[in-house]
């Protein structure tokens, strides 16, 4: 096998994270010699990884199959990169522990240099999801980039602004590619692999446990110039990812929120800290030395008849179902499905009480 397939082969390895990988190849410089040397002479050399860690090494390395690994990935339609090769995410490689191995679904590109992270609570308010769902519209417009992790809340908003605003969007899971999590999201899912990528650095069959999230958490900064929290309380898992933005020489922005609110508590915390406040798109553009042009118009997502007759009737103010149907002589289920659609691409959002409104 080649030195790539080791890298995949090795970093596959239960209890294997990127900081065992290094002190492997620090010891060995080459996976090949590692692959060839006897076992007593491994348990000799990587004594420091311990007994448990050693013998999944080397029962890896006794059971490794690359035909079946790649057979599995092609199946999922999953592809990897390692930190050899050159296609793998430029400024991901300057964090202290890189993935060596990336798995995604869709596509790699440069473009993605350029992104900003937009992750928050997952349970978010009705403020916060339109917040994210805005600010992650108009980054898309502008050519950024927009990362997060497909959670609930706000990463989900996140991502379906960026899918309105018809730019790349990166999710990064802390589960296999093969795992949909949350389940509710896989629609999501298979929309971001069509217009960015679905990243994860555990292999497939992965569950998703509690402990992957903050490695989760560094990938996400690590993949960005900066992270905006929109909404966080005291103990949200977004701030871990604040804390991995400024460990990795990032910036970090936080959107302000009413101090009544548990799920502001985080956000002005860390704008107390000194988190570059965003109180509108024109905020982050401005620190990542992008022009903002106040006049620049929405370009709305190509609509279809149905969906262009039920949009027209939103005004400022929200409406309900009943009346859309009123209005536009559908049937209640034309105009579920004609909602259904118009969520999807970013226009509306759902109230309770099958109330909607129309997002700014």
């Amino acid at each position: 096998m080649s030195e790539r397939d080791l890298w995949l082969a090795v970093s596959a390895v239960p209890g294997i994270g990127p900081r065992s990988f290094y002190q492997l190849l620090a010891e060995f410089d080459h996976l090949q010699d590692f692959w060839h040397t006897p076992e007593t002479e491994v348990l000799e050399r990587l004594a420091a990884l311990g007994q448990k860690r050693l013998q999944a090494l080397l029962e890896g390395r006794r059971s490794f199959s690359l035909e079946q690994t790649l057979e599995r990935l092609a199946a999922a339609k999953v592809q990897y990169v390692t930190l050899l090769d050159a296609d793998y995410p430029e400024r991901l490689k300057t964090i202290f522990d890189p993935p060596p191995v990336l798995y995604y679904r869709g596509t790699l590109s440069s473009e993605d240099t350029l992104a900003v992270a937009v992750v928050g609570s997952r349970r978010a308010t009705a403020y916060g999801r339109e917040v994210a769902t805005k600010i992650a519209q108009e980054l898309a417009e502008a050519g950024v980039t927009v990362v997060s992790g497909l959670a609930r809340g706000i990463d989900s908003a996140a991502h379906r602004g960026a899918l309105a605003g018809h730019g790349r969007t990166l999710a990064v899971l802390g589960c296999g590619l093969d795992v949909t999590y949350p389940p509710e999201n896989g629609r999501l899912y298979a929309q971001i692999a069509e217009q960015g990528a679905v990243l994860s650095e555990f292999p497939l069959g992965t569950p998703p446990e509690a402990r992957n999230f903050p490695l989760r958490n560094r990938v996400i900064s690590g993949l960005s110039r900066g992270v905006l929290v929109v909404e966080a309380a005291r103990t949200s898992g977004s701030l871990i990812t604040a804390d991995c933005a400024l460990e990795q020489g990032r910036d970090v922005y936080a959107v302000p929120g009413p101090i009544t609110s548990p799920y502001s508590w985080g956000t002005n915390n860390l704008i107390k800290q000194g988190a570059r406040v965003v109180q509108g798109v024109q905020d982050v553009l401005v620190e990542l030395g992008l022009e903002y042009r106040e006049d620049q118009t929405r370009r709305l997502p190509d609509l279809t008849d149905q969906e262009e007759k039920v949009y027209s009737f939103f005004s400022e103010r929200s409406i309900h179902i009943d009346e859309l149907v009123r209005l536009s002589g559908l049937t209640t289920q034309e105009v579920t499905t004609v909602l259904m659609m118009l969520e999807l691409k970013g226009l509306v959002r759902q109230l309770p009480g099958k109330m909607f409104f129309r997002l700014p």
